[in-house]
């Protein structure tokens, strides 16, 4: 079956130029990964990143390029950051609510506004980096840079950032999965043979058991994720027959899926943010020429550290986050109202308000599931860590699901062109 997958995705030229042309740009993203900006230590710098668990998650979404401090160290972050902001106002403001309903035309006007918000959003987030490891490593890493080499780093990094941006725009352009996820995920699966390697250099017949254990825990990770992924709760949906002129229309029963995991990776990155402001701020003061400040600084750092808290306050998080990005998301109100215009109702349930309340309350059932669910991944690192006892090798909860959930929606836009192409007899 798969033979005859590839069989027909190599026949198909369009298809498969695009694959091409997408795998070429994965590469140039590879390449840029690699190119650092100079005055830093490149070493050192990922002995530190591995040591800081808040950088190295910010770190596997620039696919490593954070670490070496290189052109495109943000990654897509930045442009990520964009999304979920203006994500949120399309909910709260109103110019922005009727300019997302104007079809193609308002949602092009919203992408050109995100991409505006990445450029001072990139230059926020690398002057604070660069601040950031300044005061935490006391010039160790980063050289005294002057006033002009800090601005020059700051626009390089910025263009890297939009560089990035674009890439992704011109792959998604192509209908082989998402831009930015595929650039996630390129980063992710890089640093694979890195892991592999390390683990093979340093295995012995000690580390027999653990292996074994990392690998189970691993599958069945991923087959959980795959499972919740697709997991959907079917609402059965029925339309009234009823009379256009002389003819007799609707009738039909179909059903409105709702997702288990609705809200995706969101709640982990929304989740992320927040661990990541108290002890970035804190590092900023932890050199203060007043004592007491200092302290404090220490003492959140020093807080934030803690792995058992660090975990249960991840962990919380997560699931509020599930909760309030689904609620920004998912609206039952205008989909009962869409489904009463249009003559469509829930067996069994009044239209209106009583079929709003239904889904709501069927959505937050489904929804404290996927919560669960995103918050076990997101802490899975912390848990399997010390079950394995591999320092070489950690199951990134986070990492498998961005890579899965890329894989399913890559496979499923490929599996529409071939599909189509049959339709239309190519």
């Amino acid at each position: 079956m798969i033979s005859d997958k590839l069989k027909q995705l190599w026949k198909a030229k369009d298809i498969r130029k695009n694959i091409l042309f997408v795998l070429a740009l994965l590469v140039v993203f590879r390449i840029a990964a690699h190119v650092p900006i100079p005055g830093v230590n490149v070493g050192d710098l990922k002995e530190f990143f591995q040591g800081n668990q808040v950088l190295g998650f910010l770190n596997l979404f620039s696919g490593g390029a954070m670490e070496n401090f290189s052109v495109v160290m943000l990654g897509v972050g930045p442009y990520i950051t964009a999304s979920i902001i203006f994500q949120l106002l399309v909910m709260i403001v109103p110019k922005l609510e009727a300019l997302s309903k104007e079809g193609d035309y308002g949602q092009q006007k919203i992408n050109q506004y995100t991409r505006l918000l990445t450029i001072p959003l990139a230059t926020v987030q690398t002057y604070s980096f660069i601040k950031l490891l300044s005061n935490q490593t006391q010039g160790r890493l980063l050289a005294d840079i002057t006033g002009f080499q800090l601005l020059s780093t700051i626009i390089i990094v910025t263009a890297g950032t939009i560089f990035l941006m674009w890439l992704g725009e011109l792959i998604s352009e192509k209908h082989i999965g998402n831009g930015v996820s595929l650039i996630i995920f390129a980063g992710i699966v890089a640093g694979l043979p890195q892991s592999i390697r390390n683990t093979l250099v340093a295995f012995d017949s000690t580390m027999v058991l653990s292996l074994v254990i990392f690998i189970l825990i691993a599958l069945v990770t991923i087959v959980t994720i795959v499972f919740i992924t697709e997991g959907q709760r079917n609402i059965p949906i029925s339309y009234a027959r009823h009379m256009v002129g002389q003819k007799s229309v609707g009738g039909v029963n179909t059903h409105l899926p709702l997702r288990v995991n609705q809200a995706g990776v969101i709640p982990i990155i929304f989740a992320i943010s927040v661990i990541i402001i108290p002890p970035m701020i804190a590092q900023f003061f932890l050199h203060s020429d007043v004592s007491w400040i200092a302290a404090s600084s220490q003492w959140i750092i020093d807080f934030f550290q803690n792995r058992r808290f660090y975990a249960i306050f991840y962990f919380l998080m997560v699931v509020i986050f599930t909760y309030f990005y689904t609620a920004v998301i998912f609206h039952p109100q205008q989909i009962a109202e869409n489904l009463q215009k249009q003559g469509g109702f829930i067996p069994g349930i009044r239209p209106g308000r009583h079929t709003a309340d239904y889904l709501n309350t069927v959505m937050n059932r489904i929804i404290l599931t996927g919560a669960l669910f995103l918050g076990l991944i997101a802490v899975l690192p912390l848990v399997v860590g010390p079950l394995t006892g591999l320092a070489t090798m950690t199951i990134g909860g986070t990492s498998l699901l961005i890579v899965v959930a890329v894989v399913i929606e890559t496979v499923k836009q490929i599996d529409a062109q071939l599909v189509m192409r049959d339709y239309e007899g190519f």
